[in-house]
């Protein structure tokens, strides 16, 4: 008997020993009788402070109340910075991120994406008066963004400049201010900037060709399957009854000031024709 490769035997066996595998994090969180979300701290319509209630509201603060009512838990609502959003995640932090999560290669590498329940367009706003006409016109110009955002990997594919922000307001500031020649944001964030441009400010308006098109989905921690499994089979049930639908109108739909309807539904990402960005 070799009494060293004993002693190395039995060491390594102690060490998996004490390495715990991982626990069932749908388990923990039925347990535990509470989902915990991260959403965005102050972007509406998706989470930002109610102005009255200073409670958390939004779109993405309902969709993830009618999750956590699916799987029979309290909602706990964790506000974020938009590049906290993956961290958060990743970090076992929250148990899931709803919070307009664009589907990008270098965050799958990171978390495990759900099903996307839309598909969003990065879209570019400019002045009125502005020249150009397509995206290739912005090309080496400085550009307004938030920090972390598919919007500003947007601005970089193009080979344009960004300028980044904590938040869209302030990046909408910078374009009204000159210190930007335009800002990207999602399709509900820049149509509500163009259509208080209207009234107030310097008059903008969009250019029709996306910056990029982005299936959007919930982020979770990677190698966890039955909650994956369990939030695809909830966000297909949501959409087949007609709720997700229903809290899209009440925030983004055609009686609020982004009149956007939502035609898409939930689909794995094999089903989707588009370009993954890094």
């Amino acid at each position: 008997m070799n009494w060293k490769c004993l002693t190395l035997t039995v060491a390594f066996a102690g060490m998996a020993a004490a390495v715990p595998a991982q626990a069932d994090q749908l388990d923990s969180i039925l347990s535990a009788k509470t989902l915990r979300c991260a959403t965005f701290a102050d972007v509406p319509p998706f989470a930002s402070p109610d102005p009255k209630t200073r409670e958390m509201a939004g779109f993405d603060v309902d969709l993830c109340g009618a999750i956590a009512k699916e799987l029979g838990v309290k909602a706990e609502i964790k506000p974020v910075s938009v590049e906290a959003r993956v961290p958060e995640v990743k970090l076992g932090r929250v148990d899931i991120t709803v919070a307009n999560l664009a589907y990008t290669l270098s965050r799958a590498e990171q978390i495990q994406f759900s099903d996307p329940y839309y598909l969003a367009k990065e879209m570019l706003i400019v002045p009125a008066d502005d020249a150009g006409k397509k995206k290739a016109d912005y090309a080496g110009q400085r550009i307004a963004s938030t920090k972390g955002s598919t919007s500003e990997m947007s601005i970089k594919l193009n080979k344009s400049d960004p300028l980044t922000f904590q938040d869209t307001a302030s990046a909408y500031l910078a374009v009204q201010q000159g210190k930007a020649r335009g800002m990207v944001a999602n399709t509900m964030t820049t149509t509500k900037f163009v259509n208080e441009s209207k009234s107030k400010g310097k008059a903008m308006r969009m250019i029709e060709e996306p910056m990029l098109y982005q299936p959007i989905g919930i982020g979770m921690a990677k190698d966890q399957p039955a909650l994956t499994a369990k939030i695809n089979e909830i966000l297909r049930k949501l959409d087949t009854s007609g709720e997700i639908n229903k809290i899209w109108d009440k925030w983004l739909g055609p009686d609020t000031e982004y009149k956007m309807t939502r035609t898409d539904k939930v689909v794995s990402l094999s089903e989707l024709k588009f370009d993954p960005i890094p």
